[in-house]
Formats: C-alpha cells, sequence, structure tokens
C-alpha cells in the first residue's frame, strides 16, 4: 500500500461531490488518500460526502471579495504541508475556483506532481467567466496530468501545446450523479400538475444588478396561472439577498433554501424546465433529460448545447420569457430537449482517473513498492 499520500484539495461543495468518487476509486487501488480543506466554503462536512473516513488537513482560508487574494492564500498555507515528511507523491486540485488554483500554485512551489481533474474547459472569454476562465488555464499550465471530461475538452488543451500529459475521462460529476440517483426512488414528473420551473442563479455576472432581468423575468412568467416557479436561493449572501429583495413575498413564485447534493438531484429530477448558470447543472441536466435553459451568454461546456439539452438564454428578460413559454408551448421542442445524453461522461470517470493516476506515479518511481516510504 502506498504510504505517500496523494493529497486531494477541496474547497468548495461542487469539489468535494466531485473529488468524492476520485477519492474512493483511488483508495480502492490500495493508494493512499489525504484531503487538504481550505475553508473557501467554511461549512463543508466531510461525512456528508463521503469523505469522512480519510485523513483531512484544514487550512481556514476564508474567502473574500478577492479570489486572486483568496488563492494566494491557500498556496501560502498549503505549500508548508507540501515540503518534508508530510510530502505527498501528488496533489490533486478539480476545476477553476480560487482554492484549486492556490493547490496548483502550492504545488509548483513545493515541487508537487499535480493533477487537474476538469481539465480543458474553455469559453475563450476571460470575462466570461471571470476568474475562472484564467484559473483554469493557469491551473493547467502547471498541471503534470490533465483529466479532460471530453474530447473537445483535450482539444483545446492540444491547441494551447500544454507539457502536461492530457487524457479524456468523462467528468466525475456524472459518477456522482449516478450514485446519488441510486440512492433516490423512481423519478416521477406530476403529469397531472402544474408545470415546475426550477431555477438557481449565483455565478459572478450575475450577482448585484445584474440579477433584475432574471428577477423581472420570473415575475413575468409567474403572472401565468399554468406554471410553477421555485428559486434556490444561494449560499452567497448577495445572490440570496438580490433573490429575497426582488422575489420575495411574491405569490407565485417559491424561494428555497440552499439545498445538498441529494435534494438538489431529486428537485432536478422533478422538475420540468430548468433556468440555471451553474456549472454542474449544465453536466446533470442532460443526464436526467430536463431541459436547460442556462443563464449565460457564453459557456465553457458547450457539449450540452451540441446535444439539444441546454440553449444559452443569457440574462435577458425577453429572451428568457420567450424561450420558456416556447418549450411549454411547443411540445415537439420541449420532447427534443428532454431525451437523456451523456456528453460530460459515462460515470466512470473516477475509475479512469485513478488508474491513469497509478500508472504515472509507477512510471515516474518505478515499481510500487519504491513508493513506500
Amino acid at each position: 500500500m502506498l504510504t505517500r499520500s496523494i493529497t486531494l484539495v477541496i474547497g468548495t461543495r461542487p469539489e468535494a461531490i466531485k473529488l468524492a468518487p476520485v477519492a474512493h476509486a483511488l483508495a480502492a487501488r490500495g493508494l493512499a488518500v489525504q484531503l487538504a480543506f481550505t475553508g473557501q466554503h467554511a461549512t463543508l462536512d466531510p461525512a456528508s460526502f463521503g469523505l469522512g473516513g480519510l485523513p483531512a488537513l484544514r487550512l481556514r482560508c476564508r474567502a473574500g471579495n478577492d479570489p486572486r487574494l483568496h488563492a494566494e492564500a491557500v498556496a501560502a498555507a498549503l505549500t508548508p504541508a507540501l515540503r518534508g515528511e508530510g510530502r505527498p507523491a501528488m496533489l490533486i486540485v478539480q476545476g477553476d475556483t480560487s482554492s484549486a488554483l492556490g493547490g496548483a500554485l502550492a504545488a509548483s512551489a513545493a515541487g508537487v506532481p499535480l493533477a487537474h481533474v476538469e481539465a480543458g474547459l474553455r469559453s475563450h472569454d476571460l470575462s466570461l467567466p471571470w476568474p475562472e476562465e484564467g484559473n483554469r488555464l493557469a491551473i493547467d499550465a502547471l498541471a503534470d496530468l490533465l483529466f479532460a471530461p471530453t474530447e473537445d475538452n483535450a482539444a483545446n488543451l492540444a491547441t494551447e501545446r500544454l507539457g502536461g500529459e492530457v487524457h479524456v475521462t468523462g467528468n466525475s460529476a456524472i459518477d456522482a450523479l449516478f450514485e446519488m440517483v441510486e440512492t433516490l426512488p423512481p423519478r416521477l414528473l406530476d403529469s397531472g400538475g402544474l408545470p415546475r420551473l426550477l431555477v438557481t442563479c449565483h455565478r459572478r455576472e450575475n450577482w448585484g444588478a445584474a440579477f433584475a432581468p432574471i428577477g423581472l423575468a420570473l415575475i413575468e412568467l409567474a403572472r401565468s396561472p399554468w406554471l410553477r416557479i421555485e428559486v434556490v436561493l444561494h449560499n452567497n449572501p448577495a445572490m440570496a439577498g438580490a433573490a429575497r429583495l426582488l422575489l420575495g413575498g411574491h405569490p407565485r413564485i417559491r424561494l428555497l433554501p440552499p439545498m445538498d447534493h441529494r435534494s438538489m438531484i431529486s428537485a432536478l429530477r422533478s422538475a420540468h424546465l430548468v433556468l440555471s448558470d451553474s456549472g454542474g447543472i449544465q453536466e446533470e441536466a442532460p443526464a436526467l433529460g430536463v431541459p436547460l435553459l442556462v443563464l449565460r451568454s457564453k459557456t465553457e461546456r458547450p457539449e450540452a448545447v451540441a446535444s439539444g439539452n441546454s440553449l444559452l438564454v443569457g440574462s435577458d428578460r425577453a429572451t428568457i420569457v420567450a424561450e420558456v413559454n416556447r418549450l411549454l408551448d411547443d411540445r415537439a421542442a420541449y420532447r427534443a430537449m428532454a431525451v437523456p445524453a451523456l456528453p460530460f461522461g459515462d460515470g466512470k470517470a473516477a475509475a479512469r482517473i485513478a488508474a491513469i493516476t497509478e500508472d504515472w506515479l509507477v512510471r515516474q518511481h518505478g515499481p510500487r513498492e519504491k513508493l513506500i516510504a
């Protein structure tokens, strides 16, 4: 058994969801796993993601208004832990958060090999989303192993001519989704009730005043007595406050508290239509066969648009209203978007990531026994 651990950096709820299957797959291969919680989302409970039994380091780097400063704080706190006797064989980061960037910077500073789960996603616009697009570019430039969810992601990396190895694995979000769905009762849409529009909104480009046209679109849609609208509030107080200010007290719009992964997947499965700017939902909705209107003008996940399961509508009030009404009125158009598809993988990404990671370490260090401290 490897005693030099593989450290997984986790700062946010989506990172925990997507890295949990990877952690379990690594452990199943006999690889030692350690977690490093950055504190970006301070309330993360490892046990709620099935990670409670793994050793964990807590950095307590709370996120502020400047994501770059947070990344630097994570790097400064994590770098000493990557040196000396506790030096891991590899550090793994996921996605595009400031925690992931901080982890990548720490690995580079300490000379620890870096792997990036969910590499190669690109909107090709540094401002949309900001700072996530820049974070991905920086992480991928530093990574020794780049786990691309799709062939398009791998093509992006090939164009950039990076130094790390690129492997197409699928997205571990689908692994986590399938595992969760197995624990839920069968999906039942209430065909005798009103169509249900589920809404989530949290991306930086939709903060503050930018949420107003989205909220006004929901108010306009709520004039219809034939539609139920449910808005899931985000943990970010700026987003939750904007939604409450504009939509709170509306008799036909229900505001729901933030949801854990199980509750969110259950809500997605029972929705007729989803409005969201979430990256994770762009991955999950196609697999569940739930039509998705993306509240962004650009996306680093165009595969769901290409598969016909999602459509970019941005934050324009008239466009949002028109597209929701079109799908509710045009049954053929709705059915075409409601066919389940798997543009982001088959649910076996974590097993591939673990196998490739072990193979890379053996190629770097020789037989497994040479890795034992």
